[in-house]
């Protein structure tokens, strides 16, 4: 079997997306899971201006627009079994559409409770459960979950939580992760630093609470790996990586397998650079979890995780500007999309003809924009540099 590295390193461009009229950083992508004879495969990508794009992806042209307006979109999702899209929203909820209608108004509704902003959500393995995390009012942050099924006595559009978790977490909710196979297990992540594992099938929030790690600063993203997904991977908005291993929660072993304050310092990129990090790719058939990372100059970076440590194992380049902020990888074909602040989607597929294209220089956008992107924090490691 081909290793991921090697598949990555055989990655060229194919096609990139073609101008638009409100060029934005594309800050997530996520592509259909539903294969229907006869049509083509979507990609919903989040962008900065708060609407989601659906793109062919073969040809990456824009196929419709979607906005939460007056509110942001946070987050962008596919469902498991449809080709419904969610995205949560500042306006308190979670709006759901079908990626193959042109239809503005959301199909269905989920609404949370006054005063909710949500800045993240999930929606679980077999499409029932929808939960979303709100930034902190008050006192008060939450996870808010929904029944997300289509009741055929119940042909209301619009629908209210079925609960809420509000002891956990201290600061904003900013990621939200379903088990990709146990429906009821969810990963929860936020500013305060901490990561909470919940089964939700237990009654109270309290009892439902498997554990808590801590990565010590606000939390960027999260993911499940190892074999039947029982390992969780977390990074921070400064760069930090954690990986816990929920296996050893009862015995004597240790839960965190590796932990890495700044990656930027421990990483040894030879003649390269390693600005930020963009997410994880563990690949269930050889068992192996890889970290992609970036430069501000738009090469990604893939390397490989274990215990001992984060390993530089290739790169691309060529395509993106700016810093790159999005990526989702097709196991299926192998093939990679990229999105990033130079407001370009590019699709890669292994051992193809690359295209020649011009680069598209970085884009600087308005200053409102920059309020709600990901700032990657240079601060701690300048600090550290000096120390």
């Amino acid at each position: 079997m081909e290793k991921i590295e090697e598949q990555f390193a055989n990655l060229h461009i194919v096609k990139s997306s073609s101008g638009t009229k409100e060029p934005t950083y594309l800050l997530g992508i996520d592509t259909s899971k539903t294969v229907q004879a006869g049509t083509e495969t979507v990609a919903a990508v989040l962008c900065s201006n708060g609407s989601i794009r659906i793109y062919d992806k073969e040809r990456l042209n824009v196929l419709r627009e979607f906005s939460g307006y007056p509110g942001l979109l946070n987050g962008v999702r596919f469902a498991n079994s449809c080709d419904s899209v969610y995205s949560a929203c500042t306006d308190g909820t979670v709006k759901c559409w079908d990626a193959r209608v042109a239809r503005e108004k959301p199909v269905q509704l989920f609404k949370g409770y006054p005063s909710n902003i949500f800045i993240s959500f999930d929606i679980n393995c077999n499409d029932h459960i929808i939960c979303a995390g709100t930034e902190k009012v008050d006192d008060d942050a939450l996870l808010v979950f929904w029944d997300a099924r289509m009741n055929s006595q119940d042909l209301s559009t619009t629908k209210d939580p079925l609960g809420a978790y509000s002891e956990t977490h201290s600061d904003d909710v900013t990621q939200v992760r379903f088990h990709p196979s146990d429906p009821n297990m969810v990963v929860s992540g936020s500013s305060d630093g901490l990561v909470n594992v919940f089964d939700i099938n237990v009654d109270n929030e309290e009892d439902a609470l498997v554990t808590t790690c801590n990565s010590i600063s606000s939390v960027s993203c999260i993911g499940w790996s190892g074999k039947g997904y029982k390992q969780i991977y977390c990074m921070t908005h400064d760069e930090g990586f954690y990986w816990w291993d929920l296996n050893h929660l009862d015995t004597d072993e240790p839960v965190t397998r590796l932990n890495i304050q700044d990656v930027r310092e421990a990483v040894n990129m030879k003649e390269d650079s390693l600005d930020y990090l963009i997410g994880g790719l563990y690949h269930e058939k050889t068992d192996t979890l890889h970290v992609i990372g970036g430069t501000n100059t738009g090469r990604i970076h893939l390397m490989n995780c274990s215990t001992s440590g984060l390993t530089h194992v290739t790169s691309l380049q060529g395509g993106h500007a700016a810093t790159v902020r999005s990526f989702c990888w097709n196991v299926q074909d192998d093939s990679l999309l990229t999105g990033g602040e130079d407001a370009q989607l590019l699709l890669w597929k292994p051992g193809a003809i690359e295209k020649t294209f011009t680069k598209k220089e970085s884009m600087k956008i308005a200053s409102s924009v920059h309020q709600r992107v990901r700032v990657h924090s240079n601060d701690s490691y300048k600090r550290r540099k000096k120390q």
